[in-house]
């Protein structure tokens, strides 16, 4: 098939379903403007759902290139998005490690904000890791990575801190989890440091003397933003006596 021809197409269904005002009002979400159409979330998966539906014929090598394509010439937030939800329903059974090593791509050449970052995590790689567990370390690569993959090496494992699948439980090592955290805890970029307080906070509930320790060590290493952020995962005693430690931590 003609994958550029496939993508420009999905690009005139998206175009057709633009909303100047919902487009406005999305920017609040982002601290710099954010190109959009004005299209949901939800309408942007559900267009792609149907598009892949009407098209039974497409291989998950033509549905992976013309993701690919939509991704790398995206001028709008939701063609991007649309990317992605092309794969979710392909991404468990039908596709290998081939999506890690785009997805890697994407995060570090054409992922340009928080939520973009955000769905292809919680969207397309959560399913995709359901069914290859052992694929999971490889996100650790992420963490030399620009930016957008350095928050993607902490939020891609988010679900899998502890999971129940099919009937087995995962659990992320813990040395996985603190082991991100400390690779990052120096790292300027803010939505890095909100990925690294979201990885805390969730491991907290499973392992709370463990984080707990690890924060009373790091501390003085941390923002103050993302140390507050990681006392979530802790019940109220443990997140009392840490505050009462002293302000400390990076502004």
């Amino acid at each position: 098939m003609n994958h550029e021809a496939a993508a420009a197409q999905l690009r005139e269904l998206l175009a057709g379903r633009a909303d100047p005002a919902f487009a406005e009002a999305t920017q609040r979400y982002f601290p710099c403007p954010v190109p959009a159409l004005g299209v949901g979330n939800g309408e942007v998966a559900s267009l792609a759902r149907r598009w892949t539906a009407e098209r039974p014929e497409l291989s998950p090598a033509d549905l992976l290139a013309v993701a690919d394509v939509l991704v790398a010439q995206a001028k709008h937030h939701e063609e991007t998005l649309c990317g992605f939800a092309l794969l979710h329903r392909i991404a468990k059974r039908r596709l290998g490690g081939e999506l890690l090593d785009r997805a890697r791509a994407w995060l570090d050449r054409h992922v340009s904000n928080w939520a973009q970052c955000d769905d292809l995590c919680l969207k397309l790689l959560y399913p995709y890791f359901l069914g290859h567990l052992d694929d999971i370390p490889r996100t650790r690569e992420w963490l030399d990575g620009g930016p957008w993959a350095r928050r993607a090496a902490n939020v891609a494992v988010v679900k899998f801190v502890r999971r129940q699948v099919g009937k087995e439980v995962y659990e992320l090592p813990l040395d996985h989890a603190l082991g991100n955290c400390s690779a990052l805890l120096a790292d300027e970029d803010v939505y890095v440091q909100k990925g690294v307080g979201w990885l805390l906070k969730v491991t907290a509930r499973e392992h709370p003397e463990a984080v707990r320790e690890y924060l009373t060590k790091r501390r003085p290493q941390m923002r103050r933003d993302t140390f507050r952020y990681a006392l979530g995962g802790l019940d109220a005693a443990d997140r009392r006596a840490l505050m009462a430690l002293g302000r400390g931590g990076r502004a």
